[in-house]
């Protein structure tokens, strides 16, 4: 066991895994695999990701379902943008109907993607908190919600995304999801600051273990992360040869996660990428126990 978790039980870390509805049926069975896979760390939910404007509906309540249905803890993303409150409360009872209780509140990005200017609309929520209001009026949901170590783009500073955390938690929301990161102190100054606003629910860190560099470069750019210089140097140079690159990106994880349990940090939200190999990998380096194997492909039989 790595000497990080020398003194958690298994009772003391809890993980997440994050999802997105596959697009063939080929990722459909990758998915599953994944899932069956993560499992074995007895995840305390798996979440599904909500296309802005309900575009991901159809799939996303199917991919639910069927977690569900493989008798694994699943929570749905939920987005309020484009749509009338009566349109989202529409699409809560569909989840509801199939069993969930956990949703993921989210804004969601404007009908022109990431970075485009933001208009709610007239007859919706305006933000997150809103959508988190009316979420806990609904029915007694678990209702996590989002967090940026720094800063949402569309923020004016750290300050107004911590108001809007506050708003939110005073809203119903029971736990923060972050952004991902890569500089710990980035994360461990946000908190700091998130407890002295008086936010006392969980701030969970999310981890991404880097699957393709350029791909993450690009997508920090657009929703508030950062790619430090340090991360780039390690993995550029093997970022033609796949099987060095992973293995430097599960190492550079691993320290991640050691360091964040080191700091008193026992809650991990993994973003997946709908893949099992390298999260599995981070996770049994960082010493997270699994569950007997038969267990866990049986309850999700």
């Amino acid at each position: 066991m790595n000497p990080a978790t020398a003194s958690l039980s298994r009772k003391d870390i809890r993980l997440s895994f994050e999802f997105f509805p596959p697009k063939s049926a080929e990722a459909e069975g990758q998915l599953w695999e994944t899932a069956i896979a993560l499992s074995a760390y007895a995840p305390g939910f798996m979440s599904v990701t909500y296309g802005a404007g309900g575009s991901t509906k159809a799939p996303t309540l199917a991919t639910v379902r069927q977690l569900l249905t493989m008798g694994l803890p699943a929570a749905s993303h939920l987005t309020c943008v484009g749509a009338t409150k009566e349109e989202v409360h529409a699409v809560v009872a569909e989840f509801q109907a199939v069993g969930v209780k956990h949703f993921v509140a989210l804004r969601g990005d404007p009908p022109g993607g990431v970075g485009a200017a933001y208009q709610p609309h007239p007859d919706g929520y305006a933000n997150a908190a809103e959508l988190t209001a009316g979420l806990h009026g609904l029915a007694d949901f678990e209702i996590s919600v989002s967090a940026y170590p720094e800063k949402h783009p569309q923020s004016a500073d750290v300050a107004a995304d911590i108001d809007m955390l506050k708003r939110k938690v005073d809203a119903g929301a029971t736990r923060a999801l972050t952004q991902f990161f890569f500089e710990n102190d980035d994360f461990e100054r946000y908190l700091e600051r998130v407890r002295k606003a008086g936010i006392t629910i969980p701030v969970v860190p999310g981890i991404l273990p880097v699957h393709n560099l350029a791909q993450v470069q690009k997508f920090a750019g657009l929703c508030g992360a950062s790619v430090p210089g340090w991360l780039a140097d390690r993995l550029g140079p093997v970022d033609d040869r796949p099987q060095e690159r992973a293995a430097v990106a599960v190492e550079l994880a691993i320290r991640q996660v050691s360091d964040l349990i080191a700091h008193g940090i026992s809650e991990f939200h993994f973003y997946t990428m709908n893949r099992a190999t390298m999260v599995s990998a981070v996770c049994d380096g960082v010493g997270f126990a699994r569950i007997d194997r038969q267990r866990a492909t049986g309850a999700a039989a």
